[in-house]
């Protein structure tokens, strides 16, 4: 049996708080016959290992959990004629309209998602449908 020692002050009082019931559950179990100072004995044993578990367990309680592994986020910049772009805010105010509350790069992982589910004579007349656009940045004037 380890004895651990709370954290806080405060655990400490809510855990001698909450002995004070545990005892007297403790005394109404023991057999009647029993003389006062071995009940007395009984019950102080068993009221310092129910102490000593409580504050165990509010000592793991309080550790910090483990947080889930988050995917990593990858930022990239793409180019997009303006038609894409307004047909991106069209499904953005669709989506509002419906309630839903969406950004521009979930669309986009949206459309993915749907792209990845298409066989592949669906897949190659999606893609022949979008239109070639040159990459980079547009030179400066």
């Amino acid at each position: 049996m380890s004895t651990t020692k709370p954290k806080t002050k405060k655990i400490a009082t809510n855990l001698l708080e909450t002995a004070a019931p545990i005892n007297k559950e403790v005394r109404k179990e023991l057999p009647k016959k029993a003389t006062p100072e071995k009940s007395s004995a009984v019950s102080e044993a068993t009221n310092a290992v129910n102490v000593v578990e409580l504050v165990e367990n509010e000592v793991k309680s309080r550790q910090k959990k483990t947080k889930a592994i988050k995917a990593k986020v990858i930022r990239d910049s793409f180019s997009f004629p303006e038609e894409d772009y307004l047909k991106i805010s069209a499904l953005k105010k669709a989506c509002l309209a419906a309630g839903i509350h969406i950004k521009k790069g979930e669309i986009l992982r949206a459309g993915l998602h749907l792209l990845t589910q298409l066989n592949p004579d669906e897949l190659k007349q999606a893609v022949e449908q979008v239109e070639k656009v040159q990459t980079g940045r547009p030179k400066a004037s």
